[in-house]
């Protein structure tokens, strides 16, 4: 079993049932003719059409998982923009709403309102009184302990008391009176609007500065006495007084946020209303700040309206012919396009899961919070289609994936068209992800090109940058990061589905790489011809279209069964001994194509890619080995099944890489043959040898036109002269 997909399942387990019917059926000697006419049909419809069933059940089944994570809402079916005209038709209340109050607008009067707070204080009334009977206590205590030590011995010593005690008394007094404030280090009382003395269960606006603290009453009453007392009476009336001063005016913290919480909750979401019939706005008109607010009022209240009153059933049928012609036109994209995948189960199964895999997760950020949306890495959908696919289709691909999210997601215009940028961007860079520092570099470059396009689409949308969310500038960043995880995701998808990435052909390609450097050791003729042919395919590929790096990398390993008997491959003979004079034509013949098989179970042993061993599977395709094989027809005439025991087994190429590779492999061999090689003998060589091919048969099954076979040998003569330094024949 190729993959472990869920889905991909459906197609592997399908196939064996029908195997196994067929082998039950013959083991048994059973024939079909004995199920009922309809079981016939039915069991032959089944065989017959397998791969077009499986296909039809992955769609299906992609459908139905996606129509379920769609949230069941009406949506708004007008697209508008700030500063841009409306380009419906007149649009009229259908219904009495409320005109909301925009985002910012509500956050800057929430703000206003904290910094405009009231802040509650206390008068303590009854702490007045029990503070004054205090001092007068302690007063009297220490005016007998000064008696005692024989302080105050004048004739006016019951008259000072006395004085002493109406000083003190009438100050505090006083001071009470206006009220000593607690201090507070609550940053909740750093910024308020008004202050609101409760006395008596009256509150009344006050300052803060016309309280007193401990230390300024202090000062004042110090400063009043210190002319009707002599320092010594006026220090000990202080000392008393110093002591014995309270607050008796404090902070009401939780009246305070009470109150401010009840402020807060009086905010209305909402100023104004449209009544039913009203005109909201007319073709043409610009959609100023009055008429958004007015439109994106109605959107709001439509969708959170009508959801529950549509049918659910008919929301739930809109959803699934949307969903449904979306993956109709990815069908019949790779229908027109790209047969081969659609008709790959794994492949599609790869193309399906990964834009499943997208859906999920943007249904799980937006049941959270839709304004994370921006923090989803929905670029590495393109740049893990492109590692194995070409860029045509991994943009197809994310844009579907994209539309399909974008009926989810508010402000679905914003959306798409960040999304497509970016991963148009995407899809751009990953080519060029061959060193370690651009993993990095790209995450920054998305980052950037969301920034970018984001701020462009913002300035267009509000008319100010001093309306712009920045705060969605976090969120791209984060994005960036989060790019990062395509790579790990992209080898352990490869393990997965068997697939082969460009980062893992350009590790492959690698000539340090053990296999290789085995077959530099072991074989290094055939090495050095497998490198020359690597070089003439990466070139004819470039200029023609197509899959270098994987040419290249197939063209390296084509080869590899040379190993098993290095000897009897002429490129590898140093010594002038030639193991093919002991053996017949036919066993000769036998050890020359046998190299073929040897090098599929090689490859199958290293675990190469099943994509570079079909490199070696068709490198020669169904030709013959003509040396052998005339030697053995002069001696032999008369058998005439012989041209089988002397043909590669096939099968023919099917892709340009592949028959390309047929080319040059065929060629490159042939051209160490010519004495003497110049410009003539080395274009008559490659006309020779590819036309010998094309008659044969041998590109019929594969993707590439005559006028791509002319680029491809041209190529080949130009790099062969330089490879013999043949100068370039000028005219006569």
């Amino acid at each position: 079993m190729k993959f472990i997909v869920p889905v991909g399942l459906i197609h592997w387990w399908y196939s064996k049932i029908c195997l196994y019917l067929a082998m039950w059926a013959k083991l048994n000697k059973i024939s079909l003719f004995i199920f009922p006419l309809g079981m016939r049909k039915l069991l032959l419809y089944l065989q017959n059409y397998q791969t077009q069933i499986s296909i039809t059940l992955l769609f299906v089944v992609s459908l139905i998982f996606i129509v379920y994570l769609s949230p069941r809402e009406v949506q708004f079916k007008y697209e508008f923009q700030k500063g841009k005209p409306w380009l419906h038709e007149n649009l009229v209340a259908p219904f009495d709403f409320s005109i909301l109050k925009s985002e910012a607008s509500l956050k800057e009067e929430i703000l206003k309102t904290r910094l405009q707070k009231t802040i509650f204080l206390k008068f303590d009334d009854a702490f007045s009184a029990k503070a004054i009977a205090t001092f007068k206590d302690d007063l009297a205590t220490a005016w007998a302990e000064a008696r005692k030590e024989g302080r105050f011995q004048d004739s006016l010593n019951a008259g000072l008391y006395a004085q002493l005690q109406s000083l003190g008394e009438s100050n505090l007094k006083e001071f009470y009176k206006i009220g000593v404030l607690q201090p507070n280090d609550d940053p909740f009382f750093k910024d308020f609007g008004q202050v609101l003395l409760v006395k008596d269960k009256v509150s009344q606006p006050v300052e803060l500065s016309q309280f007193y603290g401990i230390q300024s009453v202090v000062e004042k009453i110090r400063g009043r006495i210190k002319d009707s007392l002599s320092e010594e009476q006026a220090g000990f009336l202080m000392a008393r007084l110093a002591a014995n001063i309270r607050y008796n005016v404090f902070y009401e913290k939780e009246r305070s946020e009470k109150y401010l919480q009840n402020q807060l909750d009086q905010i209305l979401p909402s100023r104004g209303a449209v009544l039913s019939g009203e005109l909201i706005i007319a073709k043409g008109n610009l959609v100023d700040d009055e008429r958004f607010a007015k439109l994106n009022s109605l959107k709001s209240v439509y969708e959170g309206s009508l959801s529950g009153v549509r049918s659910y059933y008919s929301l739930l049928s809109g959803q699934i012919l949307l969903v449904g012609i979306l993956l109709f036109v990815l069908f019949a994209f790779l229908n027109q396009f790209d047969k081969l995948v659609l008709e790959d189960i794994s492949r599609l199964t790869f193309i399906l899961v990964n834009i499943l895999l997208m859906v999920l997760l943007a249904s799980i950020v937006l049941s959270f919070n839709a304004g994370l949306i921006y923090l989803i890495p929905f670029a590495i959908l393109p740049m893990v289609m492109r590692s194995f696919f070409e860029t045509r289709l991994a943009l197809f691909v994310h844009l579907v994936a994209m539309l399909i999210i974008g009926f989810q997601v508010p402000n679905s215009f914003e959306f798409i068209f960040l999304q497509i940028v970016a991963g148009v961007f995407s899809v751009l860079m990953v080519n060029n992800l061959y060193r370690r520092k651009d993993l990095f570099l790209t995450g920054g470059k998305i980052t950037l090109v969301y920034a970018v396009s984001y701020f462009s689409l913002a300035i267009l949308q509000e008319g100010s940058v001093k309306t712009i969310d920045y705060g969605v500038f976090a969120y791209f960043v984060g994005n960036g990061l989060l790019t990062l995880i395509s790579f790990p995701l992209i080898y352990f998808q490869e393990k997965i589905f068997g697939f082969v990435s460009e980062i893992s052909l350009l590790e492959l390609s690698d000539t340090n790489n053990p296999l290789l450097r085995e077959l530099a050791e072991t074989a290094p003729g055939t090495f050095q011809h497998s490198m020359q042919v690597a070089n003439l395919t990466e070139n004819a590929i470039i200029a023609i279209g197509g899959n270098a790096l994987l040419a290249r990398t197939g063209a390296l390993y084509h080869d590899i069964g040379k190993m098993q008997s290095p000897m009897y491959f002429i490129e590898n003979q140093s010594t002038g001994i030639n193991p093919h004079d002991e053996l017949s034509f036919e066993e000769s013949a036998e050890i020359i194509i046998g190299h073929v098989s040897a090098g599929i179970s090689l490859a199958k042993r290293n675990k190469l890619p099943d994509l570079l061993i079909d490199f070696i599977r068709t490198h020669h395709g169904t030709s013959m080995v003509m040396y052998f094989y005339k030697q053995y027809i002069r001696d032999f005439p008369e058998d005439k099944a012989a041209s089988e025991r002397f043909t590669y087994p096939g099968p023919k190429p099917f892709s340009k890489e592949t028959a390309v590779l047929m080319m040059a492999d065929t060629v490159e061999a042939a051209s160490r043959s010519i004495q003497n090689p110049d410009h003539d003998k080395i274009d008559q060589l490659v006309e020779r040898l590819i036309d010998h091919q094309i008659n044969d048969g041998q590109f019929e099954n594969a993707p590439i036109t005559l006028r791509e076979i002319r680029s491809v040998k041209k190529i080949f003569k130009k790099m062969l002269m330089n490879i013999y330094h043949v100068r370039i024949k000028y005219p006569d």
